[in-house]
């Protein structure tokens, strides 16, 4: 008999002849999230499991398993022969000395000569000849256990499920740059974007001396942390400095944001096409603040040529995003007081409707856009970022 941690995977269950690519990507998402601890990994049809590790590690291993998108739930469970005196003793060897109990079985090994509800009745039945203080409850019992009949000749048992990440296995999705900011918004929406497959680079856009650089060291902690979630990252650095001076200088003070949006866009789809991802996350969220009501996400969006852009908090409110936010681990360092390039030469008043045609006549205020475009580009900084 071996304790064991069981590992379920969800979504995967409905890609039929495809269900290989996808088991592939998450075995190895599991292998390099338990690369760190002495212990066995191995797989058998629709589970995985978790063995030989020091109990010490137990809870750092489920708490590191319930990070990779893939995984639907984990058990810590004891694996056992498939035999029903030896599931009673097991499971007489976790009930209490009274109260109720109920038993639920899953039987994937169809040679096994009884059916999931005879199991459960006959180990159900040996239970009470053993403990005359115990008494069944099918609705509300004190303790649950499950029996899962694995092919092989191996059952695993277990008494609670630890739900994880679900979503899909990181990678299967392509690979998507995250307009990272340090605020609340984007790293949850990169969180989402993971959860969907697809793994991250990241790009954020930096002020110096207008942004100091505890808000850089605010973004790459913020990108640390969803690494845990998503693996490694590629933080590309843009000096946003002299375009935005220059936005300050020539345009019209209510048409700044705009205009620092549409140089933002343009940016990051160079970027993003050149290192090979497939296209653009950011965190907008409709009517949140002027540069994302309808209006405005038209016109920044029209600069984008060739690359989708993905918003998945675009229809969630404040206090949704947060929630996750916190869920994830990282609110608290999305709201320490370092502000980043969007506070930058902030005007009174925002246009909350501009137009593309009004868009490009302050862009032709400034000059030469591309040569702006260039050199930020050419001095551009990679911070990567390793689980």
């Amino acid at each position: 008999m071996d304790k064991v941690i069981v590992i379920r995977y969800g979504e995967i269950f409905l890609k039929g002849k495809n269900r290989g690519f996808f088991e592939k990507l998450l075995i190895n998402n599991i292998e390099k999230k338990v690369k760190k601890y002495d212990c066995k990994f191995s797989r058998s049809r629709g589970r995985y499991e978790i063995s030989e590790y020091k109990l010490s590690q137990e809870s750092d291993i489920v708490r590191d398993l319930q990070t990779v998108f893939g995984i639907k739930s984990v058990s810590i469970a004891q694996k056992i022969k498939s035999d029903i005196d030896i599931m009673t003793d097991v499971i007489l060897s976790k009930m209490p000395k009274t109260g109720s109990f109920r038993i639920n079985t899953h039987r994937a090994d169809k040679t096994f000569p009884f059916t999931s509800p005879q199991i459960s009745a006959i180990v159900g039945e040996k239970v009470l000849e053993n403990n005359s203080s115990l008494t069944v409850d099918l609705h509300n019992p004190d303790i649950e256990v499950q029996i899962d009949v694995r092919e092989g000749g191996h059952t695993y048992v277990f008494t609670d499920i630890v739900e994880c990440a679900g979503g899909m296995p990181v990678g299967s999705a392509g690979k998507g740059l995250l307009l990272l900011s340090g605020g609340i918004d984007s790293p949850v929406s990169g969180y989402m974007m993971a959860k969907r497959g697809l793994s991250l680079d990241a790009i954020h856009f930096f002020s110096y001396p207008y942004t100091s650089l505890q808000a850089k060291e605010k973004v790459i902690e913020l990108a640390k942390i969803i690494s845990e979630f998503c693996g490694s990252i590629n933080l590309v650095v843009v000096p946003f400095t002299k375009i935005q001076e220059t936005i300050h200088e020539k345009c019209s003070p209510d048409f700044m944001i705009t205009i620092v949006r549409r140089f933002m866009m343009r940016i990051a789809e160079r970027v993003a096409i050149f290192r090979d991802c497939g296209c653009l996350v950011n965190g907008e969220s409709l009517g949140q603040v002027a540069s994302q009501t309808l209006q405005s996400i038209t016109v920044t969006n029209d600069v984008i040529k060739k690359l989708p852009v993905f918003r998945p908090a675009i229809g969630m409110d404040k206090q949704e995003i947060i929630d996750i936010s916190r869920k994830i681990g990282t609110y608290d360092t999305s709201v320490l007081p370092y502000e980043d390039c969007c506070t930058v030469f902030m005007p009174d008043s925002p246009v909350t409707k501009p137009t593309i045609q009004r868009a490009e006549i302050e862009e032709a205020k400034i000059g030469d856009i591309e040569a702006l475009i260039e050199d930020a580009l050419d001095n551009l900084e990679i911070v990567k970022i390793e689980i």
